[in-house]
């Protein structure tokens, strides 16, 4: 493939994007299952609730772990094998979780699986791999497929709710196994074309000089995002995975509880792709600062709310506060450091992602057993929240000072 006037896009990325989008969006039911599920889940075993939640969090780090042998094998061999074969694990995992009789095999079904084998393959190498192909528009480019966060929690919830009532939570387990595995291995054909080179002669990305970026060590910036990442990612991770729950403990409908995650999704993919589109005038590290001081204030909201309608405003504003920050993690990543080390510091960053939402996701069951409310949950979310917000400060505080560009030359 051909670039055209000095820019590395060409139409077929595009493609590659709404593809990824697709497998994206798949991929990501899995999760949605175990949250919608959750309290039958501890209910039928008499379990604490902190038990399904931990399984999530094992889930979480399978992902961010194995994200970085994935980003990895993509280096070597290309996207398209390792994206194939997480999505047989991803089928495969909710079928074992369908069968599982104790907490050992949920936790197998889900961290394994699921999460170290099948959900590795999706968003790092997906992300990373579109990078590649897009350069003008790339802040565009990574919150389609991210924004598969959102379209996946419009559409799923209420699907898996369904099912949940009317058959269980096994039988949507193995209801969403078998899409899995008819539905994202000829979607994963679409990766198989290599992205387009640069034109001979440009410039090269990247801020690093003498090993050094901003005037700081490069790996001691990279650890500054991970703290951040860590931060923001733990602090989400506690509405994301309990709100549902959350909604039924105040006494409202499962149906509509559900409804709640459902529109923070729905607001979420709106505004991811509207951020991307913001990221590629103003910068990452701007567009990071405001979803993340969107998502601290939302926090205090949510430890307040209680009626019906207050939760669904509040979902919703919540949403659209959260989804500017993932995306631009990696467009940061690519702008400070040289192109031919994305490959592992992004999938370095979403380990950290997923340590956080591993976290977050097994705080807010452990402080809800605590206190047995979740008002408490949201308000330890902000306090994760405050050190993202002082970590990227410091980002764009050098950034600024060192009169380093927000976009890419």
């Amino acid at each position: 493939m051909i670039p055209r006037d000095g820019s590395i896009e060409v139409r077929y990325g595009w493609v590659v994007a709404f593809g990824s989008l697709a497998m994206h969006t798949i991929g990501l039911g899995a999760p949605i299952v175990l949250w919608v599920a959750l309290k039958p889940i501890a209910t039928e075993f008499d379990w604490p609730r902190a038990v399904p939640s931990l399984a999530y969090s094992m889930m979480m780090i399978g992902a961010g772990v194995g994200g970085v042998a994935m980003g990895w094998w993509m280096d070597k061999r290309g996207v398209f094998r390792p994206v194939l074969f997480g999505s047989v694990m991803i089928g495969v995992g909710a079928l074992v979780a369908a069968q599982s009789d104790s907490r050992w095999s949920l936790y197998v079904a889900n961290g394994l699986l699921i999460g170290l084998l099948g959900k590795s393959a999706m968003i790092t190498p997906l992300i990373a791999n579109v990078t590649h192909w897009f350069d003008r528009r790339r802040g565009l480019a990574v919150a389609v497929i991210a924004s598969g966060q959102g379209l996946a929690g419009t559409v799923w919830p209420p699907l898996f709710r369904f099912l949940n009532d009317a058959y269980g939570w096994r039988e949507t387990y193995l209801f969403y196994g078998a899409f899995v595995l008819c539905a994202m291995a000829p979607l994963a054909l679409i990766l198989r074309p290599k992205p387009p080179l640069a034109p001979p002669g440009r410039a090269r990305e990247g801020y690093t000089v003498d090993g050094r970026v901003l005037g700081l060590p490069a790996n001691a910036v990279q650890g500054m995002l991970c703290v951040a990442t860590i931060g923001c990612c733990a602090a989400m991770a506690v509405p994301i995975v309990h709100i549902v729950s959350h909604g039924t403990d105040l006494g409202h409908p499962r149906a509509r509880a559900a409804e709640l995650l459902m529109a923070l999704f729905a607001a979420a993919f709106v505004s991811r792709i509207l951020y991307g589109m913001l990221a590629d005038r103003i910068g990452g590290v701007r567009t990071l600062l405001i979803g993340s001081a969107c998502q601290a204030i939302m926090l205090v909201v949510l430890s307040m709310v209680t009626s019906l309608p207050g939760l669904y405003v509040s979902a919703i504003l919540f949403g659209l506060g959260f989804a500017g920050i993932m995306p631009c993690y990696p467009l940061i990543i690519r702008l400070l450091f040289p192109a031919d080390q994305a490959g592992w510091r992004i999938a370095t960053f979403y380990l950290f992602a997923a340590l956080g939402m591993a976290l977050g996701g097994w705080m807010g069951g452990f402080v809800f057993d605590l206190s047995g409310s979740y008002s408490y949950a949201f308000l330890a979310a902000f306090g994760f929240n405050a050190v993202n917000l002082c970590a990227i400060a410091i980002v764009y505080l050098r950034q600024t000072r060192l009169g380093v560009g927000a976009l890419p030359a």
